[in-house]
This record gives C-alpha cells, sequence and structure tokens, in this order.
C-alpha cells in the first residue's frame, strides 16, 4: 500500500520497523502483513511506536515499514516470482555488522549488496530485507534494536551521511569525514551547522584523519577519535551573557582538548550507557569512563582492523547494586558484543572472559567465479584473496575451504562427473583439484601468460580447456602414465584478436567425440580439431564470421527441439541468434531480453523432469541483473523474467544440477546470492501476455493502434499494389500477406536498412518457416 500514491523506485532511502523480541516469530504467526511503503518529503517530527497506524513523512525519502514479523516479504509472495531470493553468502565488510539479540544469541544484521540481511546464525535462517535498486551504501540500528534504516548511493541518490544523534538531545546531531567534523543543529525551519576548526597549530600536536564521532553523555561534550590514536574533546563554549537558546547554537562548538590514547588508529568510536568504547587497527576494544580512565581492554592476535562493534541487548539491572560504579560496569562490561574487521571476518566476544569466537569469514576480495557441482547440491566459490570455499546450498553450511596464497581465483568449473574441480587463477596458472578435498590432483599448469577468464571440461572428462585475457585457447588432456590417469599439457593456440567471450564444449553429431568452440569480441566463432591436434599444435577446423556490426557476448547449445541442432548467441545489441551446429549457417534472429543492458552468460537450466521434453528454460546475467527465458526463443517479452541481483556488475552465473537455484557471483560486493526458481510464475506471465501477435504489439511504438502500426499497414498495401501492377484493371485482391522478395522494401520504407547478409538470413529463416507450415 502506499500512501503517497507513488510507486517505489529504490533510488533512495530506506526505513525498517518492527516490535523488538518478534523478529524470528514469522512462522508461528498465521498471516503477515502486507509490506508498507510510504514517500515523503517533510521533516521527522518524532518517531512513534512501530504500529502499523500512519507513520511519519522524512527528509529520507522512501521507506519500508515492516511488520512485527519483521518478514519483508511472506513466503505466499514469493511464488509470484519466477525467482526469489534464498540465501545470501558474503557481507560489505566496510559497513557495520549489528547484533540484534541479547544473551547467547547470535543475531545478525549486515549488508549483501543491496540487501540487509537478518542473519539467525544458530538457528540456520536469514530474513532479507530488500528494496535498494542500489548497492546499500549506509546502515544503522537504533539502541533498541526497533529501527534499521538503510540507504543507497546510486544513481540520482539521495546523500546521507552517517551521522550521530546526541541521545539527550535529538534536535543535535554530528557528521565528521577524513579531514572535518560537522555540528548540526535540526529544528522545525532550519538546519543550522558548524565546521569548528582544528589543525595541527591548535595544540602543537599532529590529530591525523577523523574516524568516528559520539556524543559523550554529558550533554554538552561529543568525541572525535583519530588515526592518530587521539580523541579529540569538542564542547559548547558557554557565556554567562548569551540566554539559555544561543548557548546550544551548533556553531558555539569548539575542540577543547586533543587526548593521546595510544600510538595506533582509532577506527571505531561509540558510547555505551556510562562508558567510550573504542576499537582499533590491531584489533583491541577499549572502555574508558566519562574521564577517559582505562576500565576494561579486550584484544586477541588473530582479530585484525576493527570496523564496527556492536553490543547485545542489555540484560536487567542487578537488584540492589553496591555502588553506582558496580551498576556501570554491570550493564557495560557484561554485554557480549560482536566485531567486525576489514579483513571480512566477524567475531563474537563474551565480556565476562577473553573468549574470541568466530562467527563469519568470509572473502577478503572480489569475488568472481562460481560453480555447481553436477550431482550434488554443492557450490564451490572462488575469490580474488585466492579463498575457495565448497558449500552446501541445502543445508546450509561450508564443507571444506582452502586458501591459495600466490593469486586470485578467476573462473572454476566441475567436471560431467563431479570427480574434479578446476580453478583458473589471475596469475595464468590452473590447477585440478579432487571434488570433495580440494587437494592438488597433480601439479598447477603455468602455461597462460594472461589471467585464465573462461574454463571447461569435456562432456567425457578426457580434456580441459581454458581461455585467457590474451586471448589464447589452451588445452589439456587425461593420459595414461605408468598405468595411471593423469592429466598433461596439450596445446595452446592465439586463436582471436580479441577479449574471449566464451568457451563451450559439445558432442560431435555423428560421434561420441568432443567437440570445442571459442566466440571473442573479434566476431570470430572458432571450431578446433581435437582429433587431429597433437602435443604443442592446437588445429583449427573452422573459423566463422558471426556478426557484422554487433559484438556476441555469450553462447551455449541449443535443446533439441526438432531434427535440426543449433547454437545459440547473443550479442550487444540485445538480439539472439541461432546457427546451424554444422554449416554454422544463422538460421534464426530473434530480440532477446531487454532489461538495461545485453545478457552477459547464458546457460541452459538443467531440468530432471522427463514428463514434458519440450520445457526447456535459459538462465542468463546481464551486467547487473539475473533472469529466466522461456524457450525455445520466439522474442515474445513476456516469457523472459529478470531482477536486479547485484547493482555494481554481476561476475559470474552457475545453475545446480536439478535446476532448482540459480546463483549470481557480484564480484566487487563479495557476496554469493542463491536464487529459488519459481518456473509456474514465469509460464504465468507469458500466458497472460497474450497469444499469437498480441504479445509482439507492444514491442511497436504505441502499439496496435498507434500510427506505426498504420504506417506499416499502408506499406503492406502499397506492396499489394505494386505486385498486383499498378495499372491493372481487374478486381483487387487484399491479402494479409506480400511477397517475399519485398519485406526488405518494407523494412527500408520502416526506416530498418539491412545489409545484404541480413537480406540472406531473413529470407532464409522464412523459407524454413514456410517449409515446417507445409
Amino acid at each position: 500500500r502506499s500512501w503517497e500514491g507513488d510507486r517505489h523506485d529504490g533510488s533512495a532511502s530506506l526505513l525498517w520497523v518492527a516490535r523488538p523480541g518478534l523478529l524470528f516469530q514469522g512462522d508461528k504467526q498465521s498471516s503477515c502483513h502486507p509490506l508498507v511503503s510510504m514517500r515523503g518529503q517533510e521533516s521527522i517530527r518524532g518517531l512513534s511506536c512501530p504500529a502499523l497506524s500512519r507513520p511519519p513523512r522524512s527528509f529520507l525519502g522512501d521507506f519500508f515499514f515492516l511488520p512485527p514479523c519483521f518478514v519483508p516479504i511472506a513466503k505466499s509472495q514469493e511464488l509470484l516470482f519466477p525467482q526469489s531470493l534464498s540465501w545470501a553468502l558474503g557481507y560489505n565488510s566496510s559497513l557495520a555488522v549489528h547484533s540484534l539479540a541479547g544473551g547467547e544469541d547470535w543475531v545478525l544484521l549486515y549488508v549483501c549488496s543491496h540487501t540487509a540481511v537478518i542473519h539467525d546464525i544458530l538457528g540456520g535462517r536469514q530474513y532479507h530485507l530488500q528494496g535498494h535498486a542500489n548497492t546499500i551504501s549506509c546502515l544503522c540500528v537504533s539502541e533498541d534494536r526497533r529501527w534499521v534504516a538503510t540507504a543507497d548511493g546510486g544513481p540520482d541518490p539521495l546523500v546521507i551521511d552517517f551521522v550521530v544523534f546526541n541521545p539527550q538531545n535529538p534536535h543535535e546531531f554530528v557528521s565528521n569525514s577524513k579531514t572535518q567534523v560537522i555540528f548540526y543543529l535540526w529544528s522545525d525551519a532550519s538546519l543550522q551547522y558548524s565546521t569548528p576548526p582544528l589543525t595541527k597549530q591548535t595544540f602543537n600536536s599532529m590529530v591525523g584523519h577523523f574516524s568516528q564521532s559520539a556524543f559523550h553523555f554529558n550533554n554538552t561534550q561529543a568525541l572525535t577519535g583519530t588515526s592518530a590514536g587521539k580523541l579529540v574533546l569538542w564542547d559548547m563554549a558557554r557565556a554567562p551573557s548569551l540566554s539559555e537558546e544561543a548557548q546550544v547554537q551548533p556553531h558555539n562548538t569548539k575542540a577543547t582538548k586533543l587526548v593521546p590514547m595510544q600510538r595506533s588508529s582509532i577506527t571505531v568510536l561509540m558510547v555505551l550507557e556510562s562508558c567510550i568504547v573504542t576499537g582499533d587497527v590491531k584489533g583491541r576494544v577499549k572502555f574508558y569512563n566519562g574521564r577517559l580512565q582505562l576500565l576494561a581492554c579486550y584484544s586477541h592476535s588473530g582479530v585484525g582492523p576493527i570496523c564496527s562493534i556492536s553490543f547485545s541487548k542489555p540484560p536487567p539491572e542487578p537488584p540492589d547494586p553496591a555502588s553506582l560504579i558496580h551498576q556501570i560496569l554491570f550493564l557495560s562490561l557484561n554485554r557480549n558484543f560482536i566485531l567486525s574487521t576489514s579483513d571480512a571476518t566477524v567475531l563474537h566476544v563474551a565480556t565476562d572472559g577473553t573468549n574470541f569466537e568466530k562467527v563469519m569469514e568470509e572473502a577478503k576480495k572480489a569475488t568472481t567465479a562460481i560453480a555447481c557441482h553436477p550431482r550434488q547440491a554443492l557450490l564451490a566459490v572462488g575469490s580474488h584473496c585466492g579463498l575457495l570455499k565448497v558449500w552446501d546450498y541445502q543445508q546450509p553450511k561450508y564443507l571444506v575451504s582452502r586458501i591459495f596464497t600466490e593469486a586470485g581465483i578467476q573462473c572454476l568449473s566441475y567436471d560431467p562427473e563431479g570427480c574434479f574441480l578446476a580453478a583458473g587463477f589471475t596469475d595464468g596458472s590452473v590447477y585440478i583439484l579432487d571434488a570433495i578435498s580440494l587437494q592438488s590432483c597433480c601439479e598447477a599448469f603455468r602455461f597462460s601468460r594472461g589471467a585464465v577468464t573462461h574454463i571447461s571440461f569435456s562432456h567425457d572428462s578426457e580434456y580441459l580447456a581454458t581461455a585467457d585475457e590474451k586471448y589464447a585457447v589452451t588445452v589439456y588432456k587425461r593420459v595414461l602414465q605408468n598405468g595411471q590417469r593423469c592429466w598433461e599439457h596439450l596445446a595452446g593456440l592465439h586463436s582471436h584478436y580479441k577479449p574471449i567471450r566464451s568457451i563451450l564444449f559439445g558432442v560431435q553429431l555423428d560421434s561420441n567425440e568432443p567437440r570445442l568452440l571459442s566466440l571473442g569480441e573479434d566476431r570470430q566463432l572458432v571450431e578446433y580439431d581435437l582429433s587431429s591436434s597433437s602435443k604443442d599444435q592446437l588445429v583449427i577446423s573452422h573459423r566463422d564470421r558471426v556478426e557484422q556490426v554487433a559484438v556476441p557476448l555469450c553462447l551455449a547449445w541449443y535443446p533439441q527441439f526438432g531434427t535440426e541442432s543449433f547454437i545459440l548467441t547473443a550479442n550487444s545489441c540485445y538480439k539472439m541468434k541461432l546457427y546451424n551446429t554444422t554449416t554454422k549457417m544463422c538460421r534464426k534472429t530473434l530480440l532477446g531480453p531487454t532489461y538495461g543492458s545485453p545478457l552477459e552468460k547464458i546457460q541452459i537450466l538443467p531440468t530432471t523432469s522427463t514428463t514434458n521434453s519440450q520445457k526447456c528454460y535459459l538462465a542468463y546475467i546481464t551486467r547487473d541483473k539475473v533472469g529466466l527465458q522461456i524457450l525455445p526463443v520466439d522474442g515474445n517479452p513476456h516469457k523472459s523474467s529478470a531482477f536486479i541481483c547485484h547493482p555494481d556488475g554481476v561476475s559470474d552465473l552457475a545453475c545446480s544440477y536439478d535446476g532448482r537455484y540459480v546463483f549470481t557471483a557480484g564480484g566487487n560486493d563479495r557476496t554469493v546470492l542463491k536464487w529459488e526458481v519459481n518456473l509456474n510464475a514465469l509460464e504465468a506471465a507469458a500466458s497472460l501476455g497474450g497469444e499469437d501477435l498480441v504479445p509482439f504489439y507492444s514491442l511497436l511504438e504505441g502499439g496496435r493502434e498507434g500510427e506505426f502500426f498504420r504506417e506499416l499497414e499502408d506499406y503492406f498495401y502499397y506492396v499489394q499494389l505494386r505486385s498486383q501492377g499498378i495499372d491493372a484493371l481487374e478486381t483487387r485482391q487484399v491479402s494479409t500477406h506480400i511477397p517475399l522478395e519485398e519485406i526488405p522494401s518494407v523494412m527500408r520504407a520502416m526506416g530498418f536498412y539491412p545489409s545484404e547478409e541480413e537480406v540472406c538470413q531473413m529470407f532464409l529463416l522464412l523459407f524454413k518457416k514456410k517449409k515446417e507450415q507445409e
């Protein structure tokens, strides 16, 4: 429901709300309230209790308010979509990780790309707060865990700094960059601000870069941590002659002290009850009292630079505290907390001891490679930091991992039997690993001069082929040596002069021998003769130019719907083409999915159904979306769907062996998303789009009743007049058909000027259709 009548466009901030204590009781309720959206422009007057009454407007722009069950989309609603987010791996380690529960419960809130994730670690559950169309750049949680706010930073964003409000005065808040601290005073009429000066000369001491700011529990002071290990103390300048209202103006704030706390950089600063808490680059967490006297310190040798600290909910106050100090220490030092570090590690720390327990350890650099096991529910994930993990995506849980320190992982592939896992690296090396233990089956191969971008096994697991960024294709072969099967380098060849987009193994039509093809941005489709190739000599059997203007981007073997076999390609002009597998002749050119950017990678979705062999589907990724397409391809726009998966770019795509799930890797956002496939929803959407020519009318400007269609209709009549003779006196035979040879003329009259090759392709397609109808 939208109170303003506007639909959420995903470009501004979002605000989520739920009652505390009910985060994970959605499965116990008989019904779930729908997701409520709101758009507003006015300032916040205050935040009321999070019931489902009309909420206040906000300067944040777009909102989402969640019902008490805190589940943004009910399971019944997910069934309406062809694919829905099922699980998220990894997180944005540059943003904070928040603890949402108390005691021994591990319930975390963190960001994966454009989704905020509530993760019950011990319960093995995730809830996804979706709505952003751009990568989330800011995340914060209220002290009572009742409010969660997220903001993104994509096209046309509302610029929002991460700010800290004064708990004693909600009209005051502070923000900082590396070089300046800004104090604000917010009223109904205006927003005042000031930037107090602070340089090395102010206190004759190095200040360093600012990290974080917080208000002291003394409401006249604020603190800022610096990279020099110091705390800046800001205070309101008080003058007896000024009125009380003038006393709190932001321009009265100035730096009064620069307190050296330690030598290492302070990265986190926060106020907890009556304690000041800091985190630093050496992984230490320190507690200070209001006078900046050290109360406690927690450290561990394996903890990296701290990015965020989040405490569990406060325990009940102790009965009859012996003293005020005892109460302060109980409230502040007996609350477990969550640490997140810059090396993508999350730890749970119990303050009643020195136990640092690792909760999550994810990729520290771009996640660029994923591969699904061909027979089991296993997913291999590789990143540029050299971390390789195998994940059971049904449980879900990690099974085994291995770290390669020499280079980053660029691509992965299982062999069809599921015995081997091949990995291509950024330094050009290739590892063939045991699929279960991840131990090397042989020495690493180093025959590529650039990063390995593609890797694939043949159907019989006898060949392995790679493509690298230096436009070379390299082939490896299994051989028998000393009674044992092992891998050896066969040959390599610089077969393209522009980047290689795909390599693809197939099976010869007249035998069970493998065939290998590569497709490059040079518009060349190259097929290799593996049987004729020998040591250090890779033989090319065919080289065909498949495009004239557009750039081919990906290819796949098209499912067998008839007697003729095809190769499917997608190009930079949103066109999909079918090429005969033997002659490489283009037999069909069709409109592909048009969702903002061309298809980058395609895979035929595996199926375990034997009831309808003609039902096939295609999974694909664009620059930032993942989608599904109903096969056979016919250009119907209603037969495809797409959802934003990684706003900053998708790096890889993989499909589960049973076709139930599609996985996407986000590259620099260091996340992998698991999407559950619902083919019934996709088929329903296609049916609702209409039959015969009805779905295609919407592709014309103005539709069937538009001027463009009427102009096309006129040209049909003109063609019939010309074909029957302009001077003919007989009664005209009006028809909905025109001679084939007149089609290029109609095309040109409509403003499209096909090349001679494209004209030939049109005639071939039409002749084939006519023959099929006969």
